[in-house]
């Protein structure tokens, strides 16, 4: 690729109908560090808070953080800046760039999408659970600290006996769960009033697309990494912390050897970075082109890490702490006779009877994920501390902003690829916002009657796993195998004025390819094998059980998969009719050959006509195919010799 051609791709980008326009009205950010918070608020989520640490807890500790880092270097940033480096160069969303490689492809971005709705949908749901309990913790006592007492008995109400204060707030008065999934139940009208907030918060942040948004995030980007820190802080100095990062840190190196643990690490890296939902596309192609992509992959990537260790430090202090309360509860009412229980159980003294091993088998099994960790455990201990509205304001305000930063750039991952591919949806961004809100709301009231946990659990665990796994195969599949990895470097090395280095053709081409086969099969076999199943709450009996899904919602779980991954299928369906409709037409056929009789040809561009040219209005596989991924102009035509023609043909690498 020559670089004079190169350096004129830059300058405009393909619009809706195919067609080449000036870029010079879209919109960019206001300064790189606007843009990495952003990226960075998108990759920081819940799941850094509540997933990765379960993860660490379960699958070994410090051996699990190792092999982390290892997918994380080896598939994780590849896969991270082949799509910061595709959506810079397009300077479109997700259906724009895979459209540019080929228009058979433009299902990928559909997909995404879709996927992206899915997440969008119950994801608010949880920032309404955490305005609610934000709502709940300006209140001394704080409402789960103590059980409450049944009015007409005077007794402990058994459900909250049976379990604990914070077990029977977030199930029953924050929830109101039913027994299963096929308990429906009325409307949670709170629920319906927080998620409608929510929205309302998330619509009002996006009314005016990144120039909004985009200052929301210099507070709910930063602000989570201030509260983590303070509630370190705070964390080590609690009894049992230091215990609860030995165990942390301590590695089982065995359980490399057990192919769900490499499963569970593949998906954990696969959501951290946020591959395949189309919103890391979005807010990099809002950059300018020479901007340095391969350091920003990098750099998020590592912030991603980092904030995930840090937040491992907070939870595994806090559930050290709560570890050893509920040991030393168990020792004085099992172990202990009435005449011991009179001798001070100080923590101290607790330590030097029982060393570390006695009570470390209490911290694993304490281990917590999602909201059990969050509404469940985390609230057991604020209420330990002094001043507990202040901490339990502060964590739930810190949850509200990790929500919001990623719902920000899910959102994002619908709206641009959608206005970028619809020029009526781009002249009415402001209503696009709002509607797109508005209907999420409608759809999200399915999560607010009494059974709603059960189906967020369900989005969680199979609207979006398999679709974006199949996302990003197709998207590497494009990048290494239809377009080509040496033009893609080619591509980047006129963005980055330097070449990245050969190692990212071979991991591309096949060890990304290869472990996101794996990662898609390893699911579908657990699928099938262990049968999709859920967490319910037992009113009767105060504890959590599993069932399996009812025939009716397993039909729902595979509508939801085959939905979010048909477009990609039915685009390419559709782009091989409509060629074949496209190429038997007359009159296409003749004006084509007029066309021939003219000889012009882009300057820009390799493509020449040859003695079988036939169309001036292309079927999608003619208007699209270029030899460089980045975009072309169309000002630039000149009329070329005959001669000319027929030496720009012998150069022509054209696909």
């Amino acid at each position: 690729m020559e670089e004079g051609q190169s350096q004129t791709q830059l300058t405009a980008v393909d619009g809706p109908d195919g067609a080449a326009t000036d870029d010079g009205d879209r919109p960019a950010w206001d300064s790189k560090i606007q843009y990495v918070l952003a990226q960075v608020g998108f990759s920081v989520g819940l799941g850094n808070v509540w997933r990765f640490p379960y993860l660490c807890h379960q699958n070994g500790g410090g051996a699990f953080m190792l092999l982390y880092v290892f997918l994380l270097v080896v598939v994780g940033v590849p896969l991270f800046f082949m799509e910061l480096a595709a959506g810079q160069s397009i300077r479109q969303g997700s259906i724009g760039v895979w459209k540019h490689i080929s228009p058979k492809l433009g299902g990928i971005g559909y997909s995404s999408c879709m996927v992206c709705f899915y997440v969008a949908l119950y994801y608010n749901v949880i920032i309404a659970w955490s305005l609610f309990y934000m709502g709940n913790s300006f209140q001394y006592p704080l409402p789960w600290e103590k059980c409450p007492t049944n009015v007409t008995s005077n007794d402990t109400v058994k459900e909250c006996a049976g379990s604990s204060p914070t077990s029977y707030f977030w199930f029953r008065k924050a929830l109101n769960i039913t027994n299963s999934i096929e308990e429906s139940g009325e409307f949670n009208p709170i629920m319906t009033g927080c998620l409608l907030a929510a929205w309302a918060i998330v619509s009002l942040a996006m009314i005016k697309g990144i120039k909004s948004s985009a200052k929301v995030m210099y507070f709910s980007s930063i602000f989570p990494y201030v509260v983590l820190f303070i509630f370190l802080i705070r964390g080590l100095l609690l009894d049992g912390a230091l215990e609860g990062i030995t165990y942390m840190f301590y590695p089982k190196l065995e359980i490399w050897g057990n192919v769900q643990v490499w499963r569970q690490a593949a998906t954990q890296v696969f959501f951290a970075l946020g591959l395949g939902y189309g919103s890391v596309i979005a807010y990099s192609s809002y950059n300018p082109v020479h901007n340095n992509c391969h350091r920003d992959a990098l750099m998020v990537s590592c912030i991603n890490f980092m904030t995930s260790v840090l937040a491992s430090l907070v939870v595994f202090v806090v559930l050290g702490f709560r570890a050893k309360n509920i040991a030393l509860r168990c020792v004085a009412e099992y172990v202990f006779n009435t005449h011991l229980l009179s001798v001070r159980l100080s923590g101290s003294a607790f330590s030097h009877v029982f060393p570390l091993s006695y009570y470390l088998p209490f911290v694993c099994v304490q281990g917590v994920e999602g909201t059990g960790l969050a509404f469940i455990a985390f609230t057991e201990v604020m209420a330990f501390f002094p001043a507990s509205p202040f901490w339990s304001t502060l964590f739930f305000l810190m949850l509200l902003n990790l929500g919001l930063s990623t719902m920000f750039g899910t959102m994002q991952g619908i709206l641009t690829p959608l206005m970028d591919n619809f020029s009526l949806l781009g002249r009415h961004r402001t209503l696009l916002t709002v509607s797109s809100c508005a209907l999420g709301f409608i759809i999200g009231l399915l999560f607010t009657q009494r059974s709603g946990n059960y189906f967020v659990t369900m989005f969680d665990d199979y609207s979006a796993t398999l679709p974006l796994v199949i996302v990003v195969i197709f998207e590497t599949i494009s990048v290494a195998w239809v377009y080509g990895t040496d033009r893609f470097l080619d591509d980047i090395e006129v963005m980055l004025r330097w070449r990245p280095p050969v190692v990212y053709k071979y991991l591309w081409k096949y060890v990304c390819l290869l472990a996101m086969v794996s990662l898609l099969a390893a699911s579908l076999l657990r699928m099938v094998f262990k049968g999709p199943t859920y967490t319910a709450w037992n009113q009767s009996t105060a504890s959590e059980m599993t069932l399996e899904y009812p025939g009716w919602a397993l039909a729902m779980i595979i509508m939801l998969i085959v939905f979010a991954s048909l477009p990609v299928p039915v685009g390419y369906i559709y782009s091989l009719v409509k060629n074949r409709w496209v190429r038997s037409t007359p009159s296409q056929v003749e004006v084509g050959q007029e066309m021939r009789r003219e000889l012009y040809t882009k300057c820009s561009s390799t493509e020449q006509p040859d003695s079988h040219f036939h169309p001036v209005h292309f079927g999608e596989d003619e208007v699209h195919p270029r030899p460089a991924f980045l975009s072309v102009g169309n000002e630039h035509y000149r009329l070329l010799s005959q001669e000319e023609d027929e030496e720009e043909e012998e150069q022509d690498t054209g696909v």
